[in-house]
């Protein structure tokens, strides 16, 4: 068992931390089949994670009907996914080949910043959807009315608020270091009482970047659930309107399992490591909530959306692959788009 407690003497000194005796033979962590397994993975992370950021960002390139509003956050979230499979997913898939991070200290912190950076984007943007889908629905500020240049806005806040969160490690407020079997990195979390404060910067990630963006979800997706809800009641002998209310309740349910599966592992596993600091653990074991964190875009709540009626992304992409889509699909879905946009309080 690697255990987080070692003599300072025995650390690695300088940028290149990690929390194991210096005489620790890296590549023996764990077996070569588990590294190899990883590097596997990782690879179909990246093939996976690159096509469909791909496809989104070339669908709305070609389909002028795309470029809306929530479709714009949606575009915004698959340049991130897209960041983070070129510098982030590539560079994982190198160092597990290789059985260490075989990049260096500089390479680490470039690693680890972008990881982190694209990470909040990722964290912020299902946030930003649900939030704009509570304004359009429910209808708090009367007939508000959405612009293209709100959409950027939005993009904007989500890298400016990333950017403000991924930065400081680079200034001595916590550190980017390699985590997990050494293959990886990211801001460090399992060491205390030291000069770089690791223990405010973990609370700080926690608070404004997985329970502010999560209870945001929460709230608006709960508000726009009872308003579709009361509208469904009022409109029982409405076929579209239950149709619609079905469709949305299953998107909601979609968007907080799959958030929760993307960056509940992680968040809960540094918590847990970095208030318990007398307890060792296997550094295989945090490598998981990583590899959860880093794959992410594959099962990404909204790249899963992408296949649901609620948006037009699905017959767009099936029409630029040359496999149809159908004018029928396509109509239906604007059929229901319109339906759930237009109910809310009379």
């Amino acid at each position: 068992m690697r255990g987080i407690h070692c003599p300072r003497s025995k650390l690695l000194p300088g940028d290149l931390w990690i929390p194991i005796p210096l005489d620790t033979d890296i590549t023996s962590l764990t077996t070569s089949s588990t590294f190899y397994a990883m590097a596997i993975y990782m690879f179909f992370v990246f093939i996976i994670d690159t096509t469909i950021s791909v496809l989104t960002i070339a669908c709305t390139i070609q389909y002028k009907k795309l470029r809306f509003l929530i479709n714009y956050i949606l575009v915004n979230l698959a340049v991130a996914n897209l960041l983070v499979s070129c510098v982030g997913s590539s560079t994982v898939f190198c160092s597990f080949s290789n059985r260490y991070f075989i990049l260096g200290s500089l390479a680490c912190k470039i690693e680890g910043f972008r990881a982190t950076l694209d990470g909040m984007v990722r964290l912020w943007s299902p946030a930003v959807i649900a939030f704009e889908r509570w304004l359009v629905i429910c209808k708090p500020l009367g007939n508000f009315a959405f612009k293209p240049n709100h959409g950027l806005a939005c993009c904007v806040f989500t890298w400016f608020f990333a950017l403000t969160t991924s930065v400081p490690p680079l200034f001595r407020w916590s550190r980017y270091i390699p985590e997990g079997l050494q293959c990886s990195c990211g801001p460090v979390w399992y060491t205390t009482n030291n000069k770089y404060n690791n223990e405010s910067y973990v609370m700080f990630l926690f608070c404004f970047c997985f329970a502010v963006p999560f209870a945001t979800i929460v709230f608006c997706y709960a508000q726009l659930l009872i308003t579709l809800k009361m509208t469904a009641k009022a409109q029982a002998e409405s076929a579209s309107t239950q149709k619609a209310e079905r469709e949305v309740t299953r998107m909601v349910v979609v968007m907080v399992l799959g958030f929760l599966v993307c960056w509940a592992p992680y968040t809960n596993f540094s918590l847990l490591v970095g208030n318990n600091h007398r307890q060792p653990f296997y550094l295989r074991y945090a490598s998981i909530p990583s590899i959860f964190s880093k794959s992410s875009a594959v099962y990404n709540p909204d790249n899963i959306c992408l296949s649901l009626p609620v948006f037009y992304f699905h017959s767009c992409m099936l029409k630029m692959l040359g496999m149809g889509g159908g004018e029928d699909y396509e109509s239906s879905t604007s059929q229901s788009v319109a339906k759930v946009s237009k109910v809310g309080p009379a």
